[in-house]
């Protein structure tokens, strides 16, 4: 693979991509990731090029079965039932310790 295939990410995108992932990059390891990255982008677009018009899918494509029950209303507790369980209650709600002082 030959580096620096990608002319077009620069070291201002590695910068936008670490900003975004949320990770530091030191100024000295950006060129590195800049060309690790672009032969990752020059992966994925040879990819890009295979041919896969003849080749079955190898997952479970065809046979997806859901193993969830079918989500179908049904009667809920009223404000009392529910409240009959709470520690304390205030004004027909749950009262709770304060989580943010």
């Amino acid at each position: 693979m030959t580096q620096n295939k990608n002319p077009d990410l620069t070291l201002d995108d590695v910068k936008h991509v670490a900003a975004l992932a949320r990770i530091q990059v030191a100024e000295s390891e950006l060129e590195t990731i800049r060309t690790q990255l672009s032969d990752v982008l020059e992966i994925f677009a040879a990819l890009q090029d295979v041919d896969t018009t003849n080749v079955e899918p190898t997952g479970h494509v065809n046979s997806v079965n859901s193993v969830m029950r079918e989500d179908e209303p049904s009667p809920s507790l009223t404000q009392e039932q529910v409240l009959a369980n709470a520690p304390q209650e205030y004004e027909s709600f749950f009262r709770i310790k304060p989580v943010l002082d």
